[in-house]
């Protein structure tokens, strides 16, 4: 019998594609993941985009999304749902998908409450401004991104149970279908074995135990990864809730980790890390209220400095991916990310005018120096004068009461540390170099920063993700988001201004080209799909132009005329599931 994993048209789909067929052996699924999720891990499918009337979930992987639904279904709601996604990715998905990472929650509730949660990694206590530095002053950059010494103190497990009050079912239920997906195994994808693969060499150098991510053979298509540390793991936090992680075996064994290999976390950081509940970013933009993300999160206040730039230019009249259009957000992007560089860190510690930065007067100073005519430059336009991570995952939920959910993780790069805790089978985040080891010295995405973004105990590093949603008429429009490092900010502008300026439909205005800029280096970075007219029209007026991969994959859910439609980004594996 042939089983595996393949697109293919549900019930409640409009729009899917056929991709491939995944060959294997039949493994025992256990009871639970058939009789509760109605979800068979050797032979799933997925659909790009969906249509239906309840809820739907668009996730990076098609096995979380299907036990994302599977939740609604049950009765669960949104928040329900996103934690039970969550978990499923910190399994399916190890790339990003985490427990040994953190992330930021966006949330609108049935009863018009908004929420935002903050469960970004922390500096442990025993880390200094300088750790990466050699003797003479120069970064040591591996340091801020290979193995032990690399990881931040986690928020993810904190982040759920954070979020958890707002839920309806139990938590033993939500994680249920991530523990019979570890202990029992998956089919991987093409791509996934592939992903194996390369980090091979990685694991095996980082580790000093074996993990299950490596084996003598090369991982294809259609193997099945077995997790069994990792479904302990879960078990642990399952029975013990957020204490069996953050205390008992599994901070054992975490502590344990790195006193063998040179780390800083002990049992203290774990112990006292706790999840914020913050305001959120809220504003509007063109009869719109946009609901984001707040520091230390930079891509709330980078989004909204955006579109506020190009609120009053009539940017729809200049028409999509023109040179016009392009070259007006080319040059907002600038000045966004010059900023992000001088005034942006962890609000717990420093002093951010964020007030000033997002005020119409600020941002029309700003853009005085713009001229249409010509290419700015990074080393003219810097930040504006003030008195006062590419692995990364994303998902999308709406249910059938209302509730939207944004939830947005990450591991840092891919495979994080790519660091295994020997005995709990998760990878560590490589999230301290998200902090500025140096002033001036780009971390791995190219961003600069600097004192306010320096190392400090306790402290929350400086993020991309920009987890969304937007409202119309005070109801869930879009939720949006996407993994991508630096590139966050700018394809989630990107992909709303397609919406709401260049009335794309939710397809196009995920899948269309995206292009990044931010202020250093000073270059351009295209898809290989953009326009090549406007890129020589670009070139022409004086831009460096750099055609690199895919950038982000993006998830959106949007609400119109009582349908829910889910879109799940061409670029990877991402599915939507709906009902």
């Amino acid at each position: 019998m042939q089983r595996g994993f393949r697109f293919k048209e549900t019930s409640c789909s409009v729009f899917f594609y056929q991709v491939f067929l995944l060959n294997f052996c039949f493994l025992f699924v256990s009871t639970n993941l058939y009789s509760q999720t109605k979800i068979n891990a050797f032979q799933y499918t997925s659909t790009k985009q969906i249509e239906c009337k309840n809820g739907a979930v668009v996730s990076a992987h098609p096995l979380a999304s299907k036990v994302g639904l599977s939740i609604l279904q049950q009765g669960g709601n949104a928040i329900d749902a996103a934690i039970a996604t969550q978990l499923a990715l910190a399994v399916v998905y190890p790339g990003a998908g985490n427990i040994g990472g953190g992330g930021f929650m966006v949330a609108h509730l049935t009863n018009g409450k908004n929420i935002a949660i903050d469960y970004r990694e922390k500096a442990p206590e025993k880390a200094t401004r300088d750790m990466y530095l050699d003797a003479n002053g120069n970064p040591q950059m591996n340091l801020s991104q290979d193995g032990h010494l690399a990881a931040g103190v986690p928020g993810t497990v904190a982040g759920l149970f954070a979020s958890h009050k707002y839920g309806k079912l139990p938590f033993d239920k939500l994680i249920q279908p991530a523990i019979d997906l570890a202990e029992n195994g998956f089919a991987l994808t093409k791509r996934e074995a592939a992903s194996l693969n390369d980090n091979k060499n990685e694991f095996i150098k980082l580790n000093t135990s074996p993990v299950a991510f490596v084996k003598d053979v090369a991982w294809k298509l259609g193997d099945t990864l077995i997790q069994k540390e990792l479904a302990n793991t879960l078990k642990r936090i399952r029975d013990n809730g957020q204490k069996g992680f953050y205390a008992g075996e599994t901070a054992r064994f975490i502590v344990e980790e790195m006193q063998k290999n040179g780390g800083l976390i002990n049992f203290e950081d774990l112990e006292k890390y706790t999840a914020k509940e913050r305001p959120v970013d809220n504003f509007m933009y063109k009869g719109y209220r946009i609901i984001t993300m707040p520091l230390p999160s930079s891509g709330g206040i980078i989004m909204q400095q955006m579109l506020k730039m190009i609120e009053q230019r009539n940017i729809s009249k200049l028409k999509f991916q023109t040179q016009q259009s392009v070259q007006l957000i080319i040059e907002v992007e600038r000045r966004a990310f010059a900023d992000r560089g001088e005034f942006l860190g962890d609000p717990d510690f420093v002093k951010v005018p964020v007030k000033t930065l997002v005020s119409h007067q600020y941002l029309t100073k700003r853009m005085k120096d713009y001229d249409p005519s010509i290419a700015g430059k990074s080393s003219i336009t810097k930040a504006g004068l003030v008195k006062e991570s590419e692995e990364t995952t994303h998902l999308s939920i709406v249910d059938v009461y209302g509730n939207a959910v944004s939830v947005t993780t990450t591991l840092n790069g891919g495979y994080g540390s790519r660091t295994v805790v020997s005995g709990a089978g998760f990878i560590l985040n490589n999230e301290m170099d998200d902090f500025s080891v140096k002033p001036g010295v780009p971390n791995m995405y190219g961003a600069i920063g600097n004192e306010k973004n320096a190392i400090a105990p306790g402290k929350r590093m400086l993020s991309s993700m920009t987890p969304t949603i937007v409202l119309k008429n005070n109801k869930p429009y879009l939720v949006v988001g996407t993994p991508g490092g630096t590139t966050i900010p700018t394809s989630v502008f990107q992909t709303i201004v397609n919406v709401i300026d260049f009335g794309m439909n939710a397809n196009d205005a995920v899948n269309k080209p995206k292009f990044h800029h931010q202020w250093l280096p000073d270059e351009v970075f295209v898809e290989r799909d953009f326009d090549a007219a406007t890129k020589k029209q670009l070139e022409k007026m004086g831009y460096k132009i750099t055609n690199r991969g895919n950038i982000g994959r993006t998830e959106l859910i949007m609400i119109k005329n009582k349908k829910i439609i889910a879109v799940g980004d061409k670029r990877g594996e991402d599915a939507a599931e709906g009902y």
